[in-house]
């Protein structure tokens, strides 16, 4: 038997990747320890030069606390100059996220199947339904380290979900590469039906879409969210740039005016999205329209990303924004982001919500607003809004 750990970085993807190389580990009779251990697992993003950096600087630390360190994920894919040099224990898997629990549990060693199923420790369980991007962004390396998109069959998925549930998970989160690029042919089934039928899961408290693309945001998901009474008030949407000579920069497939249109009729959600500050063509007044894009769309938090030139791209060779000038603008993205936060946490004073406790004191409410609640870890509790604070709304 081997002990072991895992971390990861980057997004819900990389979680659900990582917990897969968990499990896998554990059904084959190792123990998972939180430090020390024989073996360490690193699940490594490369959305950015900061993610690579930090993707190096775990490896590093986890190969002077483990006798063997596997590196997985974005990072390990990408190839090149990112992650060489590092130490000798340090093995890169640069397999596809399907294949890396069987290779690294192969080259552990199994000592036989001691356990039937593995639980997965958080209060919500993060389900993956597909990989992979069939498109290419001018920005974005995900093409090149996860592959084109494949989709897992919706019977899978289903029986999945009902396993989670069945173990005490209150919340299931959807995630994919690209959500909108789920199909199951044989079985007929695109993303809304497979929202409705898996929000009718018995038992089930709340389902979720980890992110979805403005593209696939038509007429018949926003029904299947709308009218599946499991699914949480919230939904994360990227925007990217709120400039349409950006967007077109970018190999973006949409207009300002297609994102505020797709978007309007769910005007119940708290929306979410991410934004990349200092594309090499967006000047002070691109960065001006999305400041305003931002708040036409009713976005509250804004995941803020610095352009980061990454290998491979069609703009790879283009950084002509000074990091002076992202930073700044970063900053003002970043500051409205705040006051859209609190202006929609102080709408809900004086109402109640529907908490899910995740951590010691603090959960998420339906709409995915944070929290500041006693209860115990794994419960959905109803409680009533009293006071809004920087971390979120405190329950009375």
């Amino acid at each position: 038997m081997a002990t072991f750990s895992v971390h990861f970085l980057g997004c819900k993807i990389s979680h659900a990747d990582s917990e897969d190389v968990r499990a896998r580990l554990l059904t084959d009779g190792h123990e998972q320890r939180a430090g020390g251990a024989d073996v360490a697992v690193v699940n490594t993003c490369c959305v950015t030069h900061e993610a690579v950096r930090k993707s190096r600087q775990a490896a590093a630390r986890a190969a002077r606390t483990h006798g063997r360190v596997y590196l997985t994920g974005c990072g390990a894919n990408l190839g090149g100059e990112a992650l060489r040099g590092l130490p000798e224990n340090v093995t890169v898997v640069a397999k596809r996220s399907e294949e890396t629990p069987a290779h690294v549990a192969g080259d552990v060693g199994a000592i036989g199947c001691v356990q039937a199923d593995a639980r997965l420790e958080r209060t919500r369980a993060f389900v993956k339904i597909q990989d992979g991007c069939s498109f290419s962004c001018h920005f974005c390396v995900i093409p090149r380290v996860r592959g084109g998109t494949r989709s897992r069959t919706a019977r899978s998925i289903l029986a999945e979900i009902r396993k989670r549930v069945a173990q005490g998970h209150r919340e299931v989160v959807l995630t994919g590469i690209n959500l909108g690029l789920f199909r199951d042919a044989d079985a007929g089934y695109q993303l809304p039906r497979l929202v409705r039928e898996a929000g009718a899961v018995p038992g089930l408290a709340r389902l979720r879409l980890s992110s979805i693309e403005v593209n696939h945001v038509d007429a018949g998901l926003v029904a299947a969210l709308r009218e599946t009474p499991t699914v949480g008030r919230h939904l994360h949407v990227p925007l990217q740039s709120g400039d349409d000579g950006v967007l077109r920069a970018m190999g973006r497939r949409y207009t300002v005016e297609t994102f505020l249109r797709r978007l309007a009729p769910l005007d119940e959600f708290n929306l979410t999205s991410d934004v990349i500050v200092g594309f090499p063509d967006e000047d002070e007044r691109a960065f001006r329209e999305t400041l305003a894009t931002v708040e036409r769309a009713r976005i509250t938090k804004v995941h803020v990303f610095p352009y980061s030139p990454r290998p491979g791209t069609r703009r790879a060779d283009d950084d002509r924004v000074p990091p002076e000038v992202k930073k700044e603008r970063g900053a003002r993205l970043r500051a409205a982001s705040d006051a859209a936060c609190r202006a929609h946490w102080r709408s809900k004073l004086g109402g109640e919500d529907e908490v899910l406790i995740d951590r010691p004191g603090r959960g998420y409410g339906d709409d995915y607003s944070p929290w500041i609640v006693a209860g115990p870890v794994g419960e959905l509790l109803r409680v009533r809004a009293a006071a809004v604070t920087a971390e979120g709304i405190r329950a009375a």
